[in-house]
């Protein structure tokens, strides 16, 4: 009794002692996580705030797990900049990963990461790889996103399911050269798409739970990891088919039995001898940009007058037969104010709210906060998107003006922003994810005005990516007139 009152004693001392929330003797800061489980991502912003941008974290007992959380620019910056060679993503992410992404660019470090990169870049800059990825997203929203919602027009549909299934089916379409179907009018169920869900749930179980008890539940394919193993089987098997078919036709084009011609992005690394697996989050942020859209109507008046104002810009032929317009390239660079609504959407709920680093050696951030050789430190965009001191007082509105000086968009600093992660390993896909965007809500809010259920709750889920926990439920009701 009076060792167990020393140990509570010193917990209580060290949590007024230092910043962040209470380290238990043996639990560590497991039992907060626990109680706080249902809403991690408020809990943990409010933490950082707290502690002024930095807490430190112990886990379990005999798990290893130790680090910190921050949401401090300058120390991302060291991180993903300054001293990057000290902060892959480390032994505990990539052993998390692996089943899943194996030696792939997400999940890969040193020259293994730099190779793989530089072909991506390559290939995705490319001007044939822009022109069919253009092509794509134009015939998957047309000939079949729009005459989904179409089809739905006065029923209740989850926008979100809807997004996701068009993210799919452009991957698949632009990553792999195949057409998965599920945009199909009736929504049939794919089992790739539930599984890839699956996955990045339970790598985020694999996070929480120290590698003592998540290693025998996969050695023994119990629990969590049994579902894992299933659905990472599912996601391999897809892949494997697909990658093998493009080989073997890829073979016959060689020997000149088929004079077909591809280019999307698995023919082309195929090609170079380089495999890779994309993982594309664009839908899930596009879901909360219109919830977000749909609690702000004043906002979407401003991106529809910027859509009018560029269609005017084509002249009376245009406006003829205004169901069908198809925006250009050019028009969609510049909807400038579109850019900064997404934009603002992404900072307050971006698609990968957390990622982590892993320092080979002892280092020092440039505050003179010390961190030690193989601790985990957490960068939470999610919390950093809340603080005052980064973004002011309106920090938690959401006000797309913020990204616009006289009349222009404004980049804010990466690190400051860091949806689409920092410095070397800025994402290669950053134009082509916005021009996707961009793409799909014009062409969807020119025609349509969203109506949320009345009563259906909307709120993150606590998984390796921010979904919205119970969808996005909506009517699409007709614009009556688009243009005057």
């Amino acid at each position: 009794m009076g060792l167990f009152i020393i140990f509570i004693s010193k917990a209580i001392l060290q949590s007024l002692t230092t910043k962040g929330p209470m380290v238990w003797p043996i639990f560590g800061t497991f039992p907060t996580i626990a109680i706080n489980a249902s809403n991690l991502y408020e809990w943990g912003s409010k933490a950082l705030i707290k502690s002024g941008g930095t807490f430190y974290y112990r886990g379990l007992w005999m798990g290893g797990t130790h680090g910190m959380v921050t949401s401090d620019p300058v120390k991302i910056e060291y991180m993903l900049k300054t001293n990057f060679k000290n902060f892959p993503k480390g032994k505990a992410y990539k052993e998390r990963f692996y089943d899943f992404l194996g030696d792939g660019i997400f999940n890969a470090d040193d020259e293994l990461w730099k190779t793989q990169r530089r072909v991506a870049n390559a290939e995705m800059h490319s001007t044939r790889f822009i022109r069919f990825s253009m092509n794509s997203i134009k015939t998957l929203v047309h000939d079949k996103l729009l005459k989904l919602l179409d089809a739905k027009k006065g029923c209740v549909i989850d926008l979100q399911d809807v997004l996701l299934r068009f993210t799919f089916d452009n991957t698949c379409a632009v990553a792999f050269g195949v057409d998965s179907g599920c945009l199909d009018v009736e929504l049939p169920e794919i089992p790739f798409a539930k599984a890839f869900e699956k996955v990045t749930f339970m790598v985020l179980m694999r996070f929480l739970s120290p590698r003592y008890l998540w290693k025998p539940l996969k050695f023994f394919k119990i629990g969590f990891e049994k579902t894992m193993q299933e659905a990472v089987k599912v996601v391999h098997d897809f892949a494997e088919k697909t990658v093998r078919e493009r080989k073997k036709e890829l073979l016959y084009n060689k020997e000149g039995i088929k004079g077909t011609s591809r280019c999307d992005l698995l023919s082309r690394l195929i090609i170079m001898e380089q495999d890779k697996k994309e993982k594309d989050t664009s839908s899930v942020g596009l879901s909360w940009f219109f919830w977000l859209i749909a609690k702000n109507p004043l906002v979407e008046t401003r991106i529809l007058d910027e859509i009018y104002d560029i269609l005017q810009q084509r002249g009376k032929p245009y406006k003829e037969n205004q169901e069908n317009v198809v925006f250009t390239y050019d028009e969609l660079r510049n909807m400038t104010y579109l850019q900064a609504a997404i934009s603002e959407s992404l900072r307050l709920y971006p698609p990968v709210s957390f990622d982590h680093k892993e320092p080979q050696e002892d280092d020092v951030f440039p505050d003179g906060t010390p961190v030690k050789k193989g601790a985990r430190v957490l960068y939470m965009m999610y919390g950093m998107a809340r603080m005052e001191s980064l973004w002011g007082k309106d920090c938690c509105e959401y006000r797309p003006e913020r990204w616009i000086k006289n009349g222009e968009f404004v980049w804010e600093s990466q690190f400051k922003y860091t949806v689409f992660n920092a410095g070397p390993r800025l994402c290669v896909g950053k134009k082509f994810a916005y021009m996707q965007m961009k793409m799909i809500a014009a062409s969807i809010l020119l025609r349509y005005r969203l109506k949320l259920v009345e009563g259906h709750k909307v709120c993150p889920k606590v998984n390796t990516t921010l979904y919205m926990k119970y969808g996005l439920l909506v009517t699409m009701e007709p614009r009556a007139k688009l243009i005057d």
